[in-house]
């Protein structure tokens, strides 16, 4: 019998949620198989069969969180596809009933129980739900196994969920709007909500907060003249645009210029091992991770080796992880690398702030909006524009002079636009 185990899907993953079983108690397994999805703390992720087999027994049913490495299944490794192929033993070849049926397996463990056939408790019946239905419960803590579905084929829809929440004198609102919380009232002095927390907020929180402890930030702000950006920007697009090309962002342009700026600092581009070490990394490649909040939480793709990219493969691809990150389609392959974070919150109106910093990275560039504002021009005074960023470095291996450089660097780029596109 072989062992199945949450497997570890990020490099910051510690636990896991099942979110659907695609395969079930019975069902014949091949190597590549879509076994389970799983919702880690940054996307829900599809986990392959490795090896073939008959699913034996599920024992982490959807909506339930263990432990990297915990048991979440067991397989048959005997299979039905190894039996026709085993010559029988010796010594059991007869009986007083005679030779034994060909179906059944040689030596093997007794088979799983088959699912009921018409219970809508079966798995078979878990199964035939929407994604949302599923998210739904997961949510409100709902086993999908209690629920009988009255949509087509005993399909489970949102309508049974609602009718099990109200029997249970839960809100019916959590349902009507798609993307709204589910919540219940729990101190009307104050109006409060318990909100449900998410994997992923647990992990931000647990993230964020170890970095505000363990890291010694500092944070130095500049300023550049954004005027020759948004100008360049703007003629850049024009002829984008005439060819049917993709327009490019700000913030398309802000990650070419850090990215030139790592290049010739490469101080910034590094991580701290921990205390007991008498190294620490210094990165070769410049991978820029972008931080996008999305609908279920704070992800950071990574733009892998940005330096070398142009300003329009940098936004196609931001555009890419983007879009995935909605859908919660992230791959450990787009979230993996980052050696240096920008988190912009200029579309908000934002115009200044400070970030916390990405373990294992060394620093977090916090973007602001370009804002137009009186600015002083020989003597006198006119409307500029001016974009103002925060880099949040860890005081570990970045000084107070190198981020300065850093900052002067970078400043120098984005005021000298056309050098990001040359």
């Amino acid at each position: 019998m072989i062992e199945i185990t949450m497997p570890r899907l990020s490099d910051t993953m510690e636990e896991g949620t099942i979110a659907t079983w695609h395969k079930h108690p019975g069902d014949h397994v091949r190597v590549g198989d879509i076994l389970v999805e799983i919702e880690t703390d940054k996307a829900v992720m599809e986990y392959e069969a490795y090896d073939n087999g008959v699913l034996s027994e599920i024992l982490v049913s959807e909506g339930q969180t263990v432990p990297i490495g915990a048991p979440i299944a067991l397989l048959d490794g005997t299979g039905a596809s190894h039996q026709a192929s085993v010559p029988a033993p010796s010594g059991a070849v007869a009986s007083s009933a005679g030779p034994a049926p060909a179906e059944t397996p040689l030596a093997a463990p007794p088979p799983p129980p088959p699912p009921p056939t018409l219970e809508p408790s079966t798995a078979a019946d878990r199964l035939v739900a929407s994604p949302l239905v599923r998210r739904l419960a997961r949510e409100q803590h709902l086993d999908l196994r209690d629920v009988r579905g009255t949509g087509p084929g005993g399909r489970i829809v949102r309508r049974d969920l609602t009718e099990m929440l109200e029997s249970r004198s839960q809100i019916h609102e959590a349902f009507t709007e798609l993307r709204g919380p589910a919540v219940v009232v729990t101190d009307e002095k104050r109006g409060s909500e318990a909100v449900p927390v998410t994997s992923t907020r647990r992990v931000i929180a647990r993230r964020m907060s170890e970095s505000a402890r363990t890291v010694p930030h500092f944070y130095a702000t500049a300023v550049a003249d954004a005027g020759p950006l948004v100008r360049m920007r703007r003629e850049l697009n024009a002829q984008l645009a005439a060819v049917s090309r993709p327009k490019v962002s700000v913030n398309d342009l802000v990650v070419k210029a850090c990215a030139l700026a790592l290049r010739e600092h490469p101080g910034v581009n590094s991580s701290y091992v921990d205390d007991t070490s008498t190294t620490m990394l210094v990165h070769r490649r410049i991978n820029i991770g972008v931080a996008v909040a999305s609908q279920h939480g704070l992800v950071v793709p990574v733009i892998t080796d940005a330096d070398q990219r142009t300003v329009t493969d940098i936004g196609a691809e931001t555009h890419r992880l983007m879009a995935r990150a909605e859908e919660r389609r992230l791959t450990v392959e787009d979230m993996s690398g980052g050696t240096f974070t920008i988190s912009n919150l200029g579309m908000f109106g934002v115009e200044q702030f400070t970030a916390i910093i990405n373990p294992p990275e060394a620093a977090i560039l916090a973007v602001g909006a370009t804002t137009a504002e009186p600015v002083v021009v020989d003597g006198t005074v006119d409307t500029g524009y001016r974009l103002r960023y925060t880099l949040s470095s860890d005081h570990r291996v970045i000084d107070g002079a190198l981020a300065a450089q850093f900052l002067r660097t970078l400043t120098t780029f984005l005021e000298n636009p056309w050098t990001l596109v040359a």
